[in-house]
């Protein structure tokens, strides 16, 4: 009889952890505010299957960043409020057009004895922007990088140049996808970082393991060992819960809420941790006319979406990206359910009555549901939905050309990163198929604004343009919950991608 798949996943994590399967509950203890040394930490994430990688510059899945994050470092980071920060580089500028940048480096060591240098960066960017590799995701963002002129000032400092101005580079050097590795590596198998813990071993779809790296430019870890386990929700709910694994990553409000009196588990909720939407592809019809998404835009009760599939833990959405973060344009109207409004768009563009497919997944725990929420909500307005459900390991690059509408979810980035990513024509993770040449140039003239007030002007004006003529049903913006075992110590809120996410290197076991 084959066996069912959360009994699957519990058992892998349980094989990868050398334990008996989620059995029994510690008890109670007090716990330590002063961090100590050594323990193993088991984390928990959702899993990808056989497309999970150690290559840090092909990450698509959380597990996988969070893996990479643990041997790897970028250059900058993001903090809570989507800024970049120092990592590898100490400090950077640039000259007044923003097309020439200056980035010192620190004293820094890879995991087999390597002090890191410019010639080190050089080599990243180079891998990164190698157009035979077509699964690096931060190759679009960083495709300004003028490659041939950017060169090492000594050993400690690069300069980067681009082919055109932007103000946003230090960002889009924080984005995932961007870690630096040694000058030559190439091989996955065999990952060498400059990050807090040296890689041990990794199997796809299962477990990795790696150890403490007491030369770590940021100081050694507290831990001895950090475990990353791939498991469904309900495993890990379970593992986190019986005190098998110290952290759970991505949990349901349903668990949530669960767990609420029990002291065995902590949730670290972190608001505004990203956006919860659908993608309308816009590039055929009957979302090639602006009046069918409007009349989706219209037909959808944001505040139903957020009550149900995101039991409350949510702002409502207005179809932009990044509440709260900069450059988000504030002062909107907020955009409301009109349904008799929505069935004059759909009678003016010849939807009323017609029918559109829905392509959704378990990828994430809430897109069937909202899903199908959509779909009795598109009914009272007279739009058919047909549902159907696709392998969650290639959902988030199925979903780039496969479906009329599909589920759409985001982490924190910057604004900008998140318009260079997904929102112009040649953007690896445009789901929504938006294809603008005025867009694009509008986009890039804003980035190569250095006026602070002046660009974040444009970006107002492209975000405007977004709302009204794209295909972007952004409708809620999530608290990222996460559980922590009631050993486990250290852990802060923090929007996923940035860099007090699954950072590891900073926690402690009592």
């Amino acid at each position: 009889m084959p066996v069912a798949p959360t009994r699957r996943n519990a058992l892998l994590m349980a094989a990868a952890m050398g334990t008996g399967l989620f059995t029994g509950c510690s008890s109670a203890a007090s716990g330590s505010s002063s961090p100590r040394k050594g323990g193993s930490l088991r984390a928990a994430f959702p899993g990808a299957g056989v497309k999970e990688t150690m290559d840090p510059h092909a990450q698509r899945q959380f597990v996988d960043i969070a893996r990479h994050k643990a041997v790897f470092d970028k250059l900058v980071d993001l903090d809570a409020s989507l800024r970049p920060v120092p990592r590898l580089a100490r400090t950077w500028s640039s000259d007044a057009s923003a097309r020439v940048w200056r980035f010192e480096l620190r004293e820094a060591r890879f995991h087999d004895g390597h002090v890191l240098d410019a010639d080190d960066v050089l080599y990243s960017l180079a891998r990164i922007l190698d157009p035979k590799a077509a699964d690096h995701l931060a190759k679009k963002s960083l495709s300004s990088v003028d490659l041939p002129n950017c060169r090492a000032v000594g050993r400690r400092s690069v300069e980067i140049r681009l082919t055109r101005p932007n103000a946003e580079l230090p960002a889009l050097l924080a984005m995932t996808g961007t870690a630096i590795v040694r000058d030559g590596w190439d091989d996955p198998r065999h990952p060498v970082g400059t990050g807090p813990f040296r890689f041990v071993s990794f199997t796809a779809g299962r477990s990795f393991a790696a150890r403490r790296f007491d030369d770590h430019w940021n100081g050694a870890p507290h831990l001895d060992e950090v475990r990353v386990l791939s498991a469904e929700s309900e495993a890990r709910g379970a593992a986190v819960r019986s005190g098998e694994v110290h952290y759970a990553h991505e949990m349901t409000p349903t668990f949530a809420r669960t767990v609420e009196h029990d002291s065995r588990v902590r949730v670290v909720a972190t608001a505004r941790s990203g956006v919860q939407g659908f993608a309308l592809k816009t590039d055929r019809p009957p979302f090639d006319d602006p009046d069918a998404a409007m009349a989706v835009k219209l037909l959808v009760d944001r505040e139903r979406l957020v009550d149900v599939v995101c039991a409350g833990r949510a702002e409502i959405g207005n179809d932009l990206y990044g509440k709260g973060y900069t450059y988000y344009p504030d002062g909107l109207e907020q955009r409301e359910r009109d349904v008799a409004e929505a069935r004059r768009l759909l009678r003016r563009s010849g939807l009323l009555g017609k029918t559109v497919s829905f392509y959704t997944s378990t990828a994430s725990d809430s897109f069937a549901q909202a899903a199908h929420l959509f779909a009795e909500q598109a009914e009272e307005a007279g739009l058919r939905v047909k549902i159907t459900n696709g392998p969650p390991a290639s959902y988030f690059t199925d979903v780039l050309t496969t479906g009329t509408v599909t589920n759409h979810r985001c982490g924190a980035m910057s604004i900008p990163t998140y318009i260079s990513e997904r929102l112009l024509t040649e953007s690896p993770q445009n789901a929504t198929a938006w294809q603008r040449p005025d867009f694009d140039e509008a986009f890039a003239a804003a980035q190569a604004v250095t006026d602070d007030e002046e660009r974040e002007r444009r970006y107002r004006s492209v975000q405007q343009t977004l709302r009204d003529r794209g295909g972007l049903v952004l409708w809620a913006h999530p608290q990222w919950l996460n559980a922590v075992s009631r050993t486990l110590r250290g852990v802060k809120e923090a929007p996923p991608n940035t860099v007090d996410w699954a950072r590891f290197d900073t926690v402690w076991l009592d």
